[in-house]
């Protein structure tokens, strides 16, 4: 059993700050969890207590069914792979991976067979003979992969392992570390990997499910889509999406039988009956309006008056993308940005007149104070 389990898991220093507060998580065997979060939320040092790097101050850990609270890393069943590779210079790729190897006694037939084995599949058997510095940051990092997977680890440790790598590198070594991942599961081998990263594309892509951290806290756990339609709250809203959900106070108010978020500016917007009629408790008061860039859109020019939510405003900055535009605007006092497909003509421009329609059925509703999600989906 690789299933990774951790329990009211609290981190504290010496100097009082607690930079872990009681974290509850199940990670199921196989799984592919992905921590992901803003600097400082304590995903580094989370996992540097599953792999006995960092002491638990608080909560019990458990590996396979066992506390490994004071257990040493190298009897935890993990192996880790770092940021910097952490390669011995001095050695060849093939001694790299034998190290580890060799400090478990295991016999020599065996140990080439696995480091055979593993260069074929991270495609480095033609390099075995090379030192690291002779080798590209991606050829590096696959290597330190290589070195993990030798050891047939319960659990494959991450800690962002792909930020020195350039753009296009990061992009090859994350398709490497997925194919990685349903490769051993094909082939019946434990493949519970936990992965730390600041990156949203990473943790979308490579995560069966996403740990969203902020200050030592979880702050939703879910499928990458699930978080994206449906966040429990304003941070996850907030963090997860790029560019980030817009986000702005409202104030519900009904009129005859319909119900209108009021923003800045004196904006009214339409909400849809379904999720009005899970906020109505709410009228009069103020509420955070949540709407992703790609549900506002260009109006028709024959729409106006044919359709609600439809809004006249000025576009402050314009960002091509090649295949999508990003639209700036503002509304008062806050910064509102659309996320439409590129049309060569016309040209939108910088200070141009535009209007635009804010599909509301996709809006998201939390709560001013506790900022929690209103709508059930």
């Amino acid at each position: 059993m690789a299933e990774v389990v951790l329990r009211k898991v609290e981190k504290s220093y010496p100097n009082g700050f607690k930079a872990v507060h009681g974290i509850d998580l199940a990670i199921a065997e196989g799984e592919f969890m992905v921590f992901v979060g803003p600097s400082g939320c304590a995903k580094s040092t989370t996992l540097r207590m599953i792999a006995g790097l960092e002491e638990v101050s608080g909560g019990d850990i458990f590996i396979g069914n066992k506390r490994v609270n004071e257990l040493p890393p190298k009897d935890r069943g993990i192996a880790m792979v770092f940021q910097n590779y952490a390669l011995y210079p001095h050695m060849s790729v093939y001694d790299n991976m034998a190290f580890g190897l060799k400090q478990q006694k295991l016999a020599g037939d065996e140990i080439d067979r696995r480091i055979r084995e593993a260069a074929e599949t991270l495609e480095l058997g033609h390099l075995l003979d090379n030192k690291p510095g002779e080798m590209s940051g991606g050829q590096r990092q696959r290597v330190a992969l290589g070195r993990a997977m030798v050891r047939k680890p319960d659990v494959f440790l991450f800690d962002e392992p792909l930020s020195n790598l350039d753009a296009k590198l990061r992009v090859s070594t994350r398709v490497s570390i997925a194919q990685l991942h349903k490769t051993l599961k094909a082939e019946g081998q434990n493949a519970t990997m936990i992965y730390v990263t600041h990156d949203q594309v990473e943790a979308m892509t490579l995560g069966d499910r996403i740990c969203v951290l902020n200050q030592g806290r979880i702050m939703q756990v879910d499928t990458p889509i699930n978080l994206y339609q449906r966040p429990a709250n304003k941070f996850v809203a907030g963090f997860i999406g790029s560019p980030a959900m817009n986000l702005v106070k409202a104030t519900l108010v009904q009129d005859e039988h319909q119900h209108y978020l009021v923003l800045d500016h004196g904006v009214r917007l339409r909400l849809p009956e379904a999720k009005a009629r899970q906020v109505a408790y709410k009228t009069d008061q103020q509420l955070w309006f949540g709407l992703r860039p790609e549900h506002i859109a260009l109006a028709e020019p024959s729409a106006a008056g044919q359709q609600p939510n439809l809004v006249s405003t000025t576009i402050t900055a314009v960002e091509s993308m090649g295949n999508e535009s990003y639209l700036y605007f503002a509304m008062g006092e806050e910064s509102f940005v659309a996320r439409v497909p590129y049309h060569p003509e016309p040209v939108i421009c910088h200070g141009e007149q535009k209007t635009l329609c804010f599909d509301m059925s996709h809006c998201h509703l939390f709560d001013i104070d506790t900022e929690q999600s209103l709508l059930q989906e």
